[in-house]
Order: C-alpha cells, then structure tokens, then sequence
C-alpha cells in the first residue's frame, strides 16, 4: 500500500524498483534496450551494485552530489541507480545546455563528481577552473584525447565508466537510506528564469509509479515502453524508469533526438506498446508522410502526452490516424510527474481531465483562497511525490512549497463535470477589453485551422498601451504566409475562442523557442518583442 511506502523507515529506491524485480524471477527479462544493447533486471541489479561500489572506491561520500551528462542509453540507468544505491544525491542534467548553464547548476549543486558522455563532456572542459568542487569526472565512450582534456586540471580525478564497472563488485549493496532521506534533485527547465534544485526523496519514484503509473495508465509486466521525453527531466524519468521498473516491464531507450524519423524507426523495430511524448511532437508525427495506424508499431495501445497542454484538434486526429488515445495530463518537477490527467474511459480532450487518485487539487484566487467552479485561478495540489523544496532557494520556496500544498504557477478553472481546463501560466495570462485572455485558448483556436501545425500567444501593447493578443505561429507544409490568409486566422480565432481573443498581429517562424521538456518559452518571445 502507498501508505505503507510513506512511512519514514530504513529504504533505499533500488529496492522496490530493481531488487524485488530479481527476487521475483525477473532477472533474464529485459529492462532497458537501446540502439545497440539490452540490459536484464539481473544485469541492472549487478551492474548499479559495483557502480555504487566503484563511487565509494573512487572517494563519494553519501549525500554528495553526482551529476549525469548522460544520453538516453543503458548506461543512464546504470548510472543513476548506481548512485542512487550507494546514498549518493544524482543530479541529472539536460544534454542540451550550454557550457554557461552547465556552470551555473554544477556549480549550484556543488556536484562533487560526474558521469558524462564523451560528446556531451567536451563542453565542460573550458569552465572546469570554474567548479573546484567537481573531483571525480567518470567518461563514458571517452578517447585518450578527450581523457587527456580533463586530466590537465589539477584535483580532478579521471576515469572510465566500463573500467570501474568492471572492477566494482557486483555483490548486492544498499546504503542504510531512509524513506525520507533525498536521493536526486530535479533541476527546473528554466522556461521563467534560472533553474531551481527540486529534491526528492526516495520513495517519490514508487509512489509516482504506483498513483499515475498503475492506476492511471494500468502498465503492466508485458509492456514495452517508449519514452521521446528524455530520462533527464521528471516526466521523462517517470515514463522511462519508475513506472516500468514498478512492474517489471522493459524500456525502449532513444540517445538521439526524437525527430519524427527517428521515433518512427523505434515504433517499428521495437513495436512498443505505450508511447509518451509531448504535443509538439505528436503534431509533428502527424505531419510527416510515415504517419500510419499504431504510428508504426502494431501492439500500439496507449499514448500519454505532458510537457504542454494537449489541444483538442490534434488529440483527436491523432486517434483518427493512429488508432489509439492520448491520455493529456500535467505533472511538474516540484512534483515530479503527474498529478492531473484524462484517463481511459474518461478522456476529455481539450481539457488536462480529473485529478489523478492519490492527489488532491483545488484552485485558488490571488488570495490563496478556493475558488468555485467554472472561475480562473492558480491550481494548487498536494500528493505524496511532492519535493523537499528549491535547493538553496527559501524565498521561492516558500512561495512554491506552503505546507503540504504546491502552487503551480498555472492557471486553471474546473467545469461543473469535474474536468480542468488549463488557461496558460500565471504570468501569461492577460486582459484584453477587461476580460481574462488565455494563451493557450487562442493556441487552441490557432491550431485547430488546417494550415497552422503550432502556435504560441503572447500580450502584446498595441498604439494606446492596450494589451491585445500576439501570435507567432509554424504554418504546415504547403501553406504560404500571405495577407488572406492571416485574415482568415484572425476569422477563425473569433469564431472559435471569442470575437476579443483574435491575434492582432501573427508573425510567422520556422519553429518556437522551447525548453527541453517541449514547452514554449513565451519569455523569449516576450523578450524577442521589446528588443524589437
């Protein structure tokens, strides 16, 4: 029982989602494949117990921070519940950073070692002299070149991945941890500003498992799981190892980027049986010329999307064309993944669905107080993957984490169904003629016009300091930006969403700024519009 996970007692995560795998005869089963190697539950257990033993012989100390630079590939888990398993804090970072970015969280973290992908570890070497607390730096694929690279910093150890996994121990290892004690931070995309350190404990990945994972999307022992979210942030972690491992399932892992031919090419080879992305790339999926039923993988059953909300049109045409649902929900890294979401045989597109079981929700006013059905305001939730706070961070803190209840920084407002409809973040909404705009709605509206694949909205002041709805917008293929027909979006914007909420202005891009996790960064385009 989930209660029964919560007490505080001696537990470490490994033991849960690696060991009870071994010990219930799983050991020659696959959990986790990539492009060139499979790993078993029995390899896993071996291979993070002489990873953990290979940390201690190499001078971490527990509750020392161990950042990953890692692809998605088998050694990414290896690596994490290695650390995981020797009390050590695993920071994941986002493989798509710069070496600026990289200084700062490192440098936040106060990381004491890091394991990192040859490729991804030469954008570290310029600001080394910059983190004289990184001792230990463990090179995966490396070359002698790039180990020649770190090893000219005095005070940094350098070593290879394969060799202290070959000389670790493989014999069962668990530091004495306890339920309570933090085992990995969470770093925020930054979609606002700098990134802030979620800490989480050990028993947030099982009991994420155990709510969304379970009950909400009911994976099973026989499933074949495909994450496109990376293993480096908390929706793509939950996708890709919480939830699989809770029951013993196996892992489809993608290094690369997931263009939509490289996504195609899993969804044959591998046939996976739930598939979780994000809306920009479903929407991409639809738009190429591969797109068929199951989008290539015949055991196809479920598909789940987070990142960004999910608009009705295009979950819709995704069931028309793939064949199957796609469960739209929202998670966070405060809270490390999905606390709302549509369900099966309760899905509601255009809406992030019910709260998921074990979570509960309300929405509150600029004076933190409920506020009824059908009225817009910040969504608020409590639940039992919530983190421990911001690193170093109090005033932010305590703004987030009040109590037992997290504030989001999204807006929303309940039907009186029961359903939650997202209507932008916090500092995107705006008033337009006196009355509340969302961004997203106009989004929504934008894209459900044939020729629009995506759009973003942000308030922009027109002549007499009025704020009035801008949007920057992706046209499909085939389609020309010309006068008639933006004319004819502003049309359909007032049709759909309200004759106030049209765009005035619609500039048309190639593509939008985005974090990681595949949401638009309305800053950047905020910031794109004063400088202009």
């Amino acid at each position: 029982m989930l209660e029964d996970l919560l007490q505080r007692r001696p537990y470490n995560a490994v033991t849960d989602l690696i060991d009870a795998q071994v010990a219930r005869g799983l050991a020659e089963k696959i959990a986790f494949a990539d492009a060139d190697r499979a790993l078993t539950y029995g390899q896993l257990q071996a291979k993070s117990c002489a990873f953990a033993h290979a940390l201690q012989e190499v001078g971490m100390r527990p509750e020392e921070r161990l950042a990953l630079l890692l692809y998605d590939s088998v050694d990414f888990p290896v690596a994490f519940w290695g650390g995981v398993r020797a009390g050590i804090v695993v920071l994941p970072l986002n493989t798509l950073l710069t070496a600026e970015q990289y200084a700062y969280i490192l440098g936040d973290s106060r990381a004491a070692a890091i394991v990192a992908s040859a490729s991804l570890a030469r954008t570290l070497v310029p600001i080394l002299d910059r983190l004289p607390r990184l001792r230990t730096v463990i090179l995966v694929g490396a070359s002698a070149t790039d180990k020649a690279a770190f090893a000219g910093r005095q005070g940094c150890d350098v070593h290879d991945f394969a060799d202290l996994l070959a000389r670790g121990s493989p014999s069962v290892f668990t530091a004495p941890t306890l339920s309570d004690e933090v085992a990995f931070w969470m770093y925020t995309s930054g979609s606002t500003g700098e990134p802030k350190g979620v800490k989480h404990v050990h028993t947030t990945p099982m009991a994420a498992a155990r709510l969304m994972g379970q009950h909400v999307i009911g994976i099973r022992e026989d499933d074949v799981v495909f994450s496109a979210a990376k293993l480096f942030f908390s929706y793509g972690m939950g996708n890709a190892m919480a939830f699989p491992l809770s029951v013993g399932a196996t892992t489809v892992l993608l290094p690369q980027r997931p263009t939509p031919e490289a996504v195609f090419e899993v969804m044959r080879v591998h046939r996976p049986t739930i598939f979780f992305g994000v809306p920009t790339l479903f929407a991409s999926l639809l738009a190429h010329n591969e797109m068929s039923r199951g989008a290539g993988s015949d055991r196809l059953r479920l598909c789940v999307s987070a990142g960004e909300a999910l608009p009705a049109p295009l979950g819709e045409r995704w069931r028309a064309i793939a064949g199957v649902d796609v469960l739209d929900g929202i998670g966070s890294t405060e809270m490390f993944q999905t606390f709302l979401s549509n369900q099966p045989g309760d899905l509601r597109y255009g809406t992030t669905g019910k709260p998921v079981p074990g979570y509960d929700l309300k929405i509150v006013d600029e004076q933190s107080r409920e506020i009824g059905d059908g009225e817009i305001g910040e969504l608020v939730v409590r639940g039992a993957t919530a983190g421990e706070g911001y690193w170093n961070q109090r005033v932010k803190s305590r703004r987030t984490f009040a109590g037992e209840w997290i504030f989001t920084g999204d807006k929303y407002f309940r039907d009186t169904e029961g359903y939650f409809h997202y209507c932008g973040r916090t500092d995107d909404m705006f008033k337009v003629s006196g009355m509340w705009v969302s961004p997203f709605e106009v989004e929504a509206a934008l894209a459900s016009h044939e020729a629009v694949l995506e759009a973003a909205v942000i308030g922009k002041e027109d002549a007499d300091g009025l704020i009035k709805p801008k949007a920057f917008i992706v046209l499909r293929n085939g389609y020309a930006a010309d006068a008639r027909l933006i004319e004819t979006l502003r049309v359909h914007v007032k049709q759909c969403a309200g004759p106030w909420k049209y765009p005035r202005w619609i500039d048309i891009r190639t593509d939008l700024p985005r974090t990681a996790t595949g949401k638009i960064q309305r800053f950047k385009l905020r910031e794109w519009e004063a400088q202009a």
